[in-house]
């Protein structure tokens, strides 16, 4: 069926955009890209956001519809549930696409009945179930129990769209599609790679594993003590960053700093960043600091890294949870001045893949596959 009047009518769901992770980031640039240059009508549906300000730019042209649900979970998923359909039956979408990472995401098809082609977008890995180093056998079970519910879930959807290679993997579905994250920037100017400066983003969680990253950095710091590590995210005191700074006796060498907005001038202003992550969906922050020409050195975690870091090019991918090869990278890097310019040119280049122009119009032709 073609859409009416020529304007595909696009429906995002998700939970929150407000935040300033990555998914918040990778909507607004798709979202705005496809209203403002591809004619789309977007419509954005969300959670219990209320009035809460955006943290990203998102285009005015953009449509909002926000749910309020709360009460008990039964309360709460009736609440979600009617607060859908009823904008589907405002909408009538041509296309829905989901953007949400939880078990009630993967059966929205079911809760809806489908009512056009939908779309999911898988922004992280499966190990996000995992939650500690050492998986006991009662947690095993669990964690093949919530598999199997996401899988059945996952093929009710036309197209279940992941951002690696690396993700394929995880899903046994026959409607898998790789799409990468566009990329957020790309300026015209650049770091100089001059400043005795590291750089890390992302919130304080075991998934991004600063607590890795202090551990290597104590080694760093022992030849190259003049040298700052900054790391800018949502602050979780619970996770003890600031404590294990100090018993490492680091402190001094490192700096957690709140989400920052204008995040391109931090990555001008670093010579080196570090992806510690125990795993990722995609790893824009990668992205993000290659188009300043920044070289990363990142752990090969499941999954993203290895599809965006081309290992002793543009950057250096370690064994994942090699603490010691991850400091070794760094110290390679700090010492050698010209292998950084090397690098951080490379990168600068290597990026450019992931632009808008390139990576949106890919989610266009399928959208247009599937409403024909």
């Amino acid at each position: 069926m073609a859409p009416r009047n020529n304007k595909i009518k696009l429906l995002y769901v998700t939970n929150q955009i407000c935040g300033s992770g990555g998914l918040e980031r990778v909507l607004s640039i798709k979202a705005s890209y496809l209203a403002e240059k591809l004619n789309y009508e977007v419509h954005i549906v969300t959670l219990n956001q209320g009035k809460k300000p955006l943290f990203y730019d998102f285009s005015k042209q953009l449509i909002y519809h926000d749910i309020k649900a709360k009460g008990s979970k039964l309360n709460y998923f009736l609440s979600y549930k009617s607060g859908v359909k009823q904008i589907v039956n405002l909408v009538k979408p041509d296309i829905i696409s989901v953007c949400d990472d939880g078990l009630k995401g993967l059966y929205l098809p079911f809760f809806i009945n489908k009512p056009c082609p939908m779309i999911y977008e898988r922004h992280v890995s499966k190990n996000i179930e995992i939650k500690t180093d050492k998986v006991s056998w009662p947690q095993k079970v669990k964690l093949k129990v919530i598999y199997s519910l996401m899988n059945f879930g996952a093929k009710k959807y036309n197209k279940f769209i992941v951002l690696t290679k690396g993700n394929l993997n995880e899903w046994p579905l026959k409607n898998l599609q790789v799409i990468s994250n566009p990329l957020s920037f790309y300026p015209p100017e650049f770091s100089t790679l001059q400043n005795k400066k590291v750089i890390a983003v992302g919130k304080h969680c075991r998934q991004k594993g600063f607590d890795r990253l202090l551990h290597s950095w104590e080694l760093v710091i022992k030849e190259f003590p003049d040298w700052q590590l900054e790391i800018y995210g949502k602050i979780d005191k619970s996770e003890r960053l600031s404590e294990l700074a100090r018993k490492l006796k680091i402190n001094k060498n490192v700096t957690f700093f709140p989400p920052e907005k204008n995040i391109g001038e931090k990555y001008k202003s670093a010579s080196i960043y570090i992806m510690s992550s125990r795993y990722e969906g995609f790893g824009m922050v990668l992205t993000e600091a290659m188009a300043y020409g920044v070289p990363c050195i990142s752990f090969d975690c499941p999954y993203g890294p290895s599809d965006i870091i081309s290992d002793g090019i543009d950057g250096y991918l370690v064994s994942n949870d090699d603490i010691g090869a991850l400091s070794e990278k760094t110290i390679e890097l700090i010492r050698n001045s010209s292998l950084r310019q090397i690098m951080g040119s490379n990168a600068r280049n290597n990026v450019m893949r992931f632009l808008p122009d390139i990576i949106v119009p890919q989610w266009d032709t399928l959208f247009k596959e599937l409403i024909d």
